[in-house]
């Protein structure tokens, strides 16, 4: 079986040095017309590196070279970097037919030992939003109920937290799936409490507004104030702008309730957030500065949201112990109290 090196290579570091010195001393990236590899896997590694630094005109030819070889990383990356609508080079309908390539050849790869797997799962989930919203380029028409099942697939027999993510907000809408509100709310706060950011903010912006559930700002501006500190780089804008709003309509009380409350979250339940991706710009890297109409700073650092308690809230039951598993739930355990409200479903999507 292939295994496949994500590492670095020394030499194409070097390069992408390189390129970006010729930017800043010409103003202009130099074209590169005929792109030589030593062989299809060198061109992966180039590819691979060019794309983390985001020199996507580079990783491009690289990233086709492999993909022809028929290096399945070179078709997933190539098809991530299509599908980036903030990059020069968008073309969702090739991210599309590269990513059904890839579902429709390795559906089936075994998820406890196959090094694709994981790959395979994010391009089942990415080709089901194309599934789900249709795609006029191609003329793709929309088909809601295919997604579902791209998203039951990766959700689980991959057991892919974004494929559980979206297919959980399909219940509760009754989108391509039976309405399934109880089922929906559950697993939402089983992946929040493992430490999903965008459930988290899902679940946060549900409290707030009281729709599927019992109105709750505290809870609300907890779990908000929660998945900023866990969210990928790709998900800070949508994440940062619910928390905008929920932070800016909260009242003093509230605010101070949610302080104790995300400090007991953080021991109970705390992930590490996740490193934040790598980019040409690196550590230049800054997030928008935000206030509320009243002119007041929304604090935004991690330092700042989590300050010291003024209260303690229980989260979990008297029979709560610290033997918990890397996810920060045991095995079997259903969500707590503080998201499950009245929602009671055994069991967990495995």
């Amino acid at each position: 079986m292939r295994t496949y090196d994500l590492g670095h290579s020394w030499l194409a570091t070097v390069r992408a040095a390189v390129m970006l010195a010729a930017v800043v001393v010409f103003g202009t990236m130099p074209a590169l017309a005929s792109p030589r590899f030593t062989s299809p896997e060198d061109a992966l590694r180039q590819g691979i590196s060019a794309y983390n630094g985001g020199y996507h005109e580079i990783a491009i030819p690289a990233l086709k070279y492999a993909a022809e070889a028929d290096l399945f990383l070179g078709s997933y990356f190539l098809a991530k970097l299509y599908s980036d609508s903030n990059s020069a080079y968008t073309n969702h309908g090739e991210a599309y037919l590269l990513y059904q390539k890839i579902a429709s050849e390795h559906a089936d790869v075994d998820p406890d030992i196959d090094a694709r797997a994981p790959f395979v799962a994010k391009a089942l989930t990415s080709l089901a939003k194309y599934m789900r919203v249709g795609l006029s380029e191609i003329n793709l028409r929309a088909d809601p109920e295919q997604a579902a099942e791209y998203l039951h697939h990766a959700a689980t027999f991959f057991n892919d937290e974004d494929a559980q993510f979206e297919l959980s907000k399909m219940q509760l809408k009754g989108d391509g799936v039976s309405t399934d509100v109880a089922g929906g709310r559950h697993w939402l706060a089983v992946l929040a409490q493992e430490g999903h950011a965008g459930a988290q903010a899902f679940l946060a912006d549900l409290y707030w507004r009281g729709k599927f559930m019992p109105k709750d700002q505290v809870r609300a501006l907890t779990l908000i104030s929660v998945a900023v500190k866990n969210a990928r780089p790709g998900d800070r804008v949508w994440i940062e702008d619910i928390y905008q709003s929920i932070y800016c309509g909260a009242s003093q009380g509230v605010r101070e309730q949610a302080t104790g409350m995300v400090a007991d979250w953080d021991n109970r339940y705390g992930r590490k957030p996740t490193l934040p991706g790598r980019s040409a710009l690196g550590a230049f890297e800054v997030g928008a500065n935000r206030t509320c109409a009243d002119g007041r700073r929304v604090p935004m650092s991690a330092g700042e949201i989590s300050l010291s308690p003024r209260s303690s809230f229980q989260i979990a039951g008297p029979n709560d112990d610290a033997s918990r598993s890397t996810t920060g739930r045991r095995a079997g355990e259903q969500p707590t109290r503080f998201l499950r409200g009245d929602v009671g479903r055994a069991g967990a999507r495995r």
